[in-house]
């Protein structure tokens, strides 16, 4: 994103008389070749008294000449510039086939008019021998132009050295210092041995301090700054002049405007002329200073406003403590790689061996900064169709009220380590372990991987114990008279006296043979505790020192055979503890503690893998799961805005510092998400306590107003957006439903309404059009669903979020919600649904509707005494409705800006032995907005096609999409229709019939240089963008086309109906 920059540039020279001055060239002007947009200039000289002469030097650039008729006490030369710093990249260019390798020559007319650079000036012995080491082979020309300027930045250190003039190449290099000056220099003559057509470029260097330090390389200048500088630039055929800073050993950026380029740097001087002798104070200041800077994701907020958003978080927490609300509010953000943009496991697939990785490193710095005396849990999570295996899942768990739940976290392995673990150790481990559950070992078995054709079984891999809590199996009422677990285990008798593993690539306890196992019919299930009932606080835990051999007792066996067990087992040197599922958060205590005492003695570690403990608020958890091109965090709930704040910010900071962001670019520069989402989830400290179950219209408003306002639904959200996305709105395709969902409203503010009401009353209407209750912006699965106890925890997901750039984005978002739950707590919302109907995805797919949508929304949040700010929104705008670009004519402003589009699936296919439904992402749409547009007059073109302008409220200000086909794809929608890209517009005058200016937006690099890589960081991606944005408008007479009227979507030409 630009930002507008100003320049002041001061050299005076104080004498001590009046003395006369010979005429004066000035070389302070920006080149005609300056890549960075210059708004405007000045120079201002002193003494007043003199004339100038505007001219051009033979090389093309800007000189000021000055002639001083009298005598004068002083000279000032001040130069005032305004500068836009877009971002440039400065590999942006073509190369002719012969010199796309070094050595080449030029061709003959061309060398010749590069004669001037190409004369060598200085051939010394030093210069010699450097130029002795560099490679003549045949390499790519702009990886031996980098080498080389990368390379003369290490040999020559940077000094400041204020004596005129420049040092001759053997000086520099005998020296091995010396100012840019010297270097350019140097650079420009080795270049010229080289064969290689080069430049002496004085101008200024504007370097601005980066929003957010790199993970790698230069962090940059600590403060904004401007100063004189000096570099070199060689002629590439092709390309033109390409600028090398040798001082910085990068290529020549926005920052650089050059000022003078010239063969020799005498006449590149900044001042050149005469005076009479004198005693002479000579000052120079140079000052930056930033003028407009757009809302941008890498500094969404200032100090300033920073302070009033805070401040109004603090007011929220007041109003809902006061309520009584009891609100949490929790989320899942997701993060991508910082280095790796390409990589299926960064872009669709769910897993990677690097994913996993920053996984771990994400996990253990999440648990340092959250956690103390928790465990970390490698465990299984979700499996969906199509894939082999369910995903990993890493938890870390911890006590909710501070308590230790292990003391000694050095007793826990790194999984990238070989610990050189044997059976012996897992053996030694699991007697100790029995001891401390005072359980005989005699209850061991030994398990094996499963012999195939024919041939003997493999050594044992492991060790298990059927294990369980006999009060959970209902085998006792009591506990031990200690309060502990009394545990109880049973015998799995074998043939071969080892149990053979089902075959397969999880973990020993996930491929035990439990279908072998003896079942009675008459079994009784374990008990069930419900999420909802009164727990006690937890005693504090003690380690347990195993003892010796257990004398085996009746009633450490189970009446019945158990289908539940403990395992060790023996993986890549590492000792693997599989913990079975257990139902109260005491047993899991217990077993825990039983577990770290025997670690202790047998002076091992080793690494928790199986089933988590049930529910329990009296733990707390937070777990790193992958998703397809993400890693995906459940961070635990914040029950104040305090919380929030340090946990969101503390979550970003860990993710950058392991190399993970928060943010994608697209291929042709577009700023998106992670793609993974940020959903947030509403509820209580505990299932009782959540609003949504305690006060149910909370929930019934919520649905009213984001359906009243879809601003809510489609600002924050991801690309995909539409009634078969992700996280459809209620009335997306499914239109019927809001009648319904009218009555089911009525119920919930007219009667009593118990929890599982709420469930039946919702769970049918708030579905994707499938009937998928999770693919749905309000997501209820997990309120009080009856078919389990974990979806009975009383939260409310919101599903529609992209995942925000920036920690405090994602506190605004959370702010809002916070305020509208604060509002509808004390004032429920009962209004009738808008039937949005077209309009939905013809008016709020551009963001000026949006944004007048989302301007009522903060309206009635001041009106209900909450001062929030619409400009809080703005950086939102910015990352959502991407700025392409704008253009001035005749005092008219059109600006193009990218709109959303909802994306149609197809219909099924079949795909690799499956069946594949592909989304259609071929459609695009963009804004135009025109000011100081005379409707008599003018009228605005899209590929001369007049579009349905609409008027904003603002005097000659006007708005309308466009949606057209960016590309074709190979299965989808019309596939007769041709690509519509690029987009010509203009603005046309009606009387004259001509365009009197306009622009093109183009879909790829107008060059043709289409990159197949993802761009690496956000200046390369705005680089790209801007490159498909040109100002120019279509020639000779224009007449613009009528489209055909569109009553469902009249804010928008359609390209593909015309």
């Amino acid at each position: 994103m630009a930002i507008r920059v100003a320049v002041n540039h001061r050299t005076q020279y104080v004498y001590d008389r009046a003395i006369s001055l010979s005429p004066h060239v000035i070389r302070l002007r920006p080149a005609p070749h300056s890549r960075t947009p210059i708004v405007s200039y000045s120079l201002r000289v002193v003494p007043e008294q003199h004339f100038i002469n505007w001219q051009q030097d033979p090389f093309g650039n800007f000189l000021a000449r000055l002639v001083f008729p009298e005598r004068t006490d002083r000279l000032i030369i001040e130069v005032d510039l305004v500068a836009d710093m877009v971002v440039i990249n400065p590999f942006d260019f073509y190369t002719e086939d012969y010199a796309l390798e070094f050595p080449f020559d030029y061709e003959p007319l061309l060398k010749k008019e590069l004669g001037p650079y190409l004369e060598v000036a200085e051939a010394g012995p030093q210069i010699q021998a450097w130029l002795r080491s560099v490679s003549r082979q045949k390499q790519n020309s702009v990886d031996f132009l980098v080498d080389l300027n990368r390379r003369l930045q290490s040999d020559i250190a940077y000094i400041v050295r204020m004596e005129p003039g420049v040092q001759s190449c053997e000086e520099t290099l005998t020296l091995a210092r010396g100012s840019c000056r010297d270097s350019a220099h140097l650079l420009v003559q080795i270049l010229r041995h080289l064969g290689l057509a080069a430049r002496f470029t004085s101008g200024y260097l504007i370097q601005l301090k980066p929003d957010v330090k790199p993970l790698e390389g230069p962090a940059g200048s600590e403060v904004d700054f401007v100063d004189l500088h000096a570099w070199a630039e060689v002629f590439v055929p092709g390309a033109g002049w390409i600028g090398l800073d040798p001082t910085s050993g990068m290529l020549a950026g926005e920052g650089h405007i050059p000022l003078a380029c010239t063969p020799a740097p005498q006449s590149a001087a900044a001042i050149s002329g005469n005076a009479e002798r004198a005693n002479t104070d000579f000052q120079f200041h140079m000052h930056l200073t930033r003028l407009d800077e757009r809302r941008r994701v890498t500094a969404p907020y200032d100090d300033r406003d920073w302070a009033s958003i805070d401040a109004l978080g603090q007011l929220v927490d007041r109003r809902l403590n006061e309520g009584d609300v009891r609100l949490t509010i929790g989320g899942e953000p997701t993060f991508v790689s910082a280095s790796d943009m390409d990589s299926p496991q960064w872009t669709i697939a769910a897993l990677g061996d690097d994913k996993r990785r920053l996984a771990i490193a994400l996990l253990h710095e999440l648990a340092r900064e959250f956690t103390q005396g928790g465990v970390p849990h490698f465990g299984q999570g979700k499996w969906y169709p199509g894939e082999p295996l369910p995903r990993w899942a890493l938890s870390w768990i911890w006590r909710a009220d501070g308590q230790p739940l292990w003391k000694d976290a050095a007793l826990f392995a790194d999984e990238a380590a070989d610990e050189g673990f044997t059976m012996e150790q897992a053996g030694t481990l699991a007697d100790d372990i029995c001891a401390g559950l005072d359980l005989p070992n005699r209850a061991l078995v030994e398990a094996k991987e499963k012999a195939h054709d024919g041939a003997a079984a493999e050594v044992p891999i492991g060790l298990v114990l059927p294990l369980a809590s006999a009060v959970d199996e209902g085998f006792s009422e009591t506990e031990q008279p200690d309060g502990s677990t009394r545990w109880v285990t049973s015998l799995w008798r074998t043939d071969g006296g080892a149990i053979e593993l089902i075959a397969g690539d999880s973990a020993l306890g996930y491929r035990l043979p439990l279908n072998t196992l003896p079942l009675k019919p008459d079994e009784e299930r374990p008990r069930e505790y419900s999420p909802l009932q009164n727990r006690a606080a937890l005693r504090s835990g003690g380690t347990t020192a195993p003892g010796g051999a257990v004398a085996e007792r009746p009633d450490h066996f189970a009446p019945r055979i158990l289908r539940t067990a403990l395992a060790i087992e023996v993986r890549n040197g590492h000792l693997y503890v599989f913990l079975p599922p257990l139902q109260r958060a005491e047993t899991f205590l217990d077993l825990l503690s039983v577990i770290e005492s025997a670690t202790a003695k047998n002076e091992c570690k080793i690494i928790l893998e199986g089933y988590l403990p049930a529910f329990d608020p009296r733990l707390q958890k937070l777990s790193v799961t992958p998703d397809p091109g993400v890693i995906e965090v459940n961070i635990h709930p914040a029950q104040s805005w305090e919380q929030l704040v340090e946990r969101t910010e503390t979550l970003y900071a860990a993710a950058h510092r392991v190399g993970l962001i928060s943010e994608k670019f697209m291929l042709d520069g577009r700023h998106s998400g992670t793609g993974g989402g940020n959903h947030i989830t509403l509820g209580g400290p505990t299932p009782a306590d959540s609003p949504l179950l305690r006060r149910p219209t909370l929930l019934a408003s919520l649905l009213t107003y984001w359906q009243l306002h879809p601003s809510l639904s489609y600002l924050f959200s991801g690309r995909f957006i539409g009634p078969t996305s992700q996280a459809p709105r209620v009335d997306e395709a499914r239109h019927e439903s809001l009648y319904e969902l009218e009555i089911a409203m009525e119920r919930v503010h007219s009667d009593e309404c118990p929890p599982w009401l709420v469930d039946r009353l919702f769970r049918n209407l708030l579905t994707d059009v499938t009937g998928n209750t999770h693919r749905a912006e309000f997501c209820i699965d997990k309120l009080y669903a009856p078919e389990s106890q974990t979806g009975r925890l009383g939260l409310l997901e919101l599903r529609a979020f992209e995942m925000p750039p920036h920690p405090r984005m994602s506190l605004v978002q959370s702010l809002l919600i916070r305020i509208l739950v604060a509002w509808f707590w004390k004032q429920p919302l009962h209004r009738r649904l808008v039937r949005w109907n077209t309009a939905l995805h013809d008016r709020f797919m551009l963001p000026f509707y949006v944004r007048r949508d989302i301007e009522e929304v903060v309206s009635d949040l001041n009106r209900h005494g909450f001062v929030f700010k619409a400009e809080w929104l703005e950086p939102f705008f910015e990352f959502r409705f991407p700025f392409c670009g704008q253009v001035h004519v005749d005092g008219m402003e059109l600006e193009v800006r990218t709109a959303l589009e909802p994306w149609h699936v197809t219909g099924e296919e079949p795909a690799g032995g499956a069946t594949a439904r592909y989304v259609d992402s071929s459609l695009e749409r963009l804004q135009v907005r025109v000011s100081g547009l005379d409707r008599n007059r003018y009228t605005v073109t899209a590929n001369t096609i007049a579009l349905p302008l609409q008027p904003t409220g603002q005097v000659n200000e006007y708005v309308a999409g466009v949606r057209f086909k960016a590309w074709q794809m190979h299965s989808g929608l019309h596939p007769t229709i041709p690509v519509h890209a690029p987009l010509k517009f203009d603005i046309v005058d009606l009387e004259a019939k001509h365009s009197v200016g306009g622009c093109t937006y183009h879909v790829e690099h107008p060059g043709g240089r289409n990159p197949d890589t993802f761009p690496v960081n956000a200046n390369e991606a705005e680089a790209r963008r801007l490159a498909r944005f040109r100002p120019e408008h279509t020639g000779g007479p224009l007449t613009p086309r009528t489209p055909r009227e569109n009553a469902d979507y009249p804010c928008t030409l359609d390209l593909r109906r015309l």
